[in-house]
């Protein structure tokens, strides 16, 4: 069941969607908006058992300092138990993701109802 979304940055639109917590991330990823969603990303990813979507279909622009952001809800989703899963198509960010590993730690999905469907994990902790 869908819920009701906020968007606490105009970076960020947070809303929850059949059991998961969805992050949209929108427009330009950079240092400067980067900064604005890290504390609103940290209180998402805290929850024990979260269920978490990285949606970046709405993304123009993507630096390392999304790359970060990634990295970090990952890692903070995966200590605490929870699954997280990843939606991107943006070509350049694809290559990023592949480039510097990421893709192999959170595999990108095509569309954000794939992943809402999916039933098998991805991104599941392995080990350190």
């Amino acid at each position: 069941m869908r819920q009701k979304s906020a968007s606490p940055t105009r970076h960020l639109r947070v809303r929850r969607d059949r059991g998961h917590t969805v992050l949209e991330f929108r427009g330009e990823i950079d240092i400067a908006s980067a900064a604005e969603i890290a504390p609103h990303l940290d209180r998402e990813t805290e929850r024990p058992d979260a269920l978490v979507v990285l949606d970046l279909s709405g993304v123009e622009f993507f630096d390392c300092s999304g790359l970060r952001l990634l990295y970090r809800a990952r890692h903070r989703v995966l200590d605490r138990g929870g699954r997280v899963h990843l939606v991107c198509t943006h070509p350049l960010t694809l290559r990023m993701l592949r480039i510097t590993g990421l893709a192999q730690l959170l595999p990108p999905r095509p569309a954000l109802e794939e992943v809402l469907g999916v039933s098998r994990p991805a991104g599941r902790r392995t080990g350190r």
